[in-house]
């Protein structure tokens, strides 16, 4: 039995960036709307923040729908 060492490294590499990258897209989402909660709080306009943490969670969610439609296939 041969393991393909470096197809295996490459395996581990993309699915640690691609980990990495949704969990802080979904971090960055909840940070705009803690932000929208303080500049309501404030009496400010928190479209802005709004709108950004509804654009990270819409790209975590497109991420997502793009992983299950590579594994069905």
């Amino acid at each position: 039995m041969n393991i393909d060492w470096a197809a295996l490294g490459t395996v581990f590499g993309v699915s640690l960036v691609a980990t990495v990258g949704l969990v802080g897209l979904f971090t960055l989402g909840i940070v705009g709307l803690s932000k929208q909660e303080g500049a309501t709080a404030s009496g400010g306009s928190a479209t802005v923040a709004r709108t950004g943490a509804y654009a990270c969670f819409a790209l975590c969610a497109a991420a997502v729908a793009y992983g299950i439609f590579l594994i069905v296939a």
